[in-house]
């Protein structure tokens, strides 16, 4: 079992995690609670080859509580992690247990009695909890996913929802701020908050979305050159999902990287044509070890692109079908990123 930060200091007082870092582990012993300060923390539970996403708690919120109240609980129920960096206050039971004398007898009981009941609510969710696992045929629990392609789907199609119906044309972008949508995609549709700040730093970090400052100088204004381009991913994962797995797009991120360094290229070049030569031996001289000649493959595979030429002076070029590239790149970008979600929480069969 891996010892934690939080298991190897038993007294109470501030402890600072990185984003990763665990708080405890299932199966840990439960001897302290946590009050979050700053930053989210993560509930989950190991599930076969991945996980369980229970919760994410915030600046205020409680975490490891219910063991004090529960005489059974003498280990934890669950996983804790850091989601960014975190600063929790740690207070040990012997300390909570030293207040909890000092209240007065009717209150202690009226504390007791919430989180008997609290206690046995949580049995009956956990019990039920079996909305992220994947099944094979015949009904049998297959590989554990985080996301399917239904998630992404739907996630898309609110996130194009949210911006086609409340969101601001400023500047040649689209604008939204994240409490609306936040508001539109959990409160109204009922999205998974687990899944929703997944996909929403996903968007993020591939460079879908960008935040800029609101009005109160808090970076939670979101911007979106293109909207349609959420549609069109959605549309095209809808069809996606409909095929046969030996039918359907397959481009690692090799070949992704490889397509992306052609599309600048092109737009370095200014090229507007519907298919154009790409210089091949500019992008492998630029790009080192990162691609070669055969990560073009996928491409060709796919459509968007002819076989590799070799020309004057010994030159590699292609032919690529522009307008089909930027039709469904975005896509391509979409089920690489997610795949890496998947990955990361645990997952052996991806998108």
């Amino acid at each position: 079992m891996t010892t934690t930060a939080a298991t190897a200091q038993k007294k109470s007082g501030i402890k600072t995690f990185q984003a990763g870092e665990l708080l405890f582990n299932q199966g840990d012993p439960a001897d302290s609670l946590f009050i979050i300060q700053r930053g989210q923390i993560r509930l989950f539970l190991p599930k076969g080859r991945g996980i369980v996403e229970l919760a994410i708690l915030r600046s205020g919120e409680v975490i490891g509580e219910m063991a004090y109240f529960d005489e059974k609980a003498s280990r934890r129920s669950c996983s804790a992690s850091a989601i960014v960096g975190t600063e929790v206050i740690e207070i040990s039971f012997k300390a909570f247990g030293k207040t909890m004398e000092g209240l007065n007898p009717w209150f202690k009981t009226i504390i007791n009695t919430l989180a008997d009941r609290l206690r046995k609510t949580n049995d009956k969710v956990k019990a039920l909890e079996s909305n992220s696992l994947g099944y094979g045929q015949g009904g049998k629990v297959s590989d554990y996913v985080f996301y399917h392609p239904i998630d992404i789907i739907k996630l898309l199609s609110l996130f194009y929802m949210g911006l086609k119906t409340h969101g601001e044309v400023v500047d040649k972008y689209t604008q939204i701020h994240m409490n609306r949508l936040k508001f539109y995609m959990l409160d109204v549709f009922g999205t998974q908050e687990i899944k929703y700040e997944e996909f929403f730093m996903m968007l993020e970090q591939e460079d879908f979305i960008k935040l800029v400052p609101d009005e109160d100088k808090q970076l939670k204004l979101i911007q979106v050159r293109d909207v349609e381009m959420f549609r069109g991913m959605m549309v095209f994962l809808n069809m996606q999902r409909s095929l046969e797995d030996a039918k359907k797009l397959q481009i690692n991120e090799r070949t992704q990287l490889l397509l992306q360094m052609i599309l600048d290229q092109m737009t370095a070049r200014g090229v507007r044509d519907a298919e154009a030569q790409a210089d091949i031996t500019q992008i492998l001289n630029k790009a080192g070890d990162a691609v070669n000649n055969d990560d073009i493959k996928g491409a060709i595979v796919a459509g968007l692109c002819d076989d590799i030429l070799v020309g004057e002076g010994n030159k590699l070029a292609c032919t690529v079908y522009l307008d089909k590239l930027r039709k469904i790149f975005p896509s391509i970008k979409m089920m690489n990123a997610i795949k890496k979600v998947n990955a990361a929480m645990g997952t052996k069969k991806g998108y």
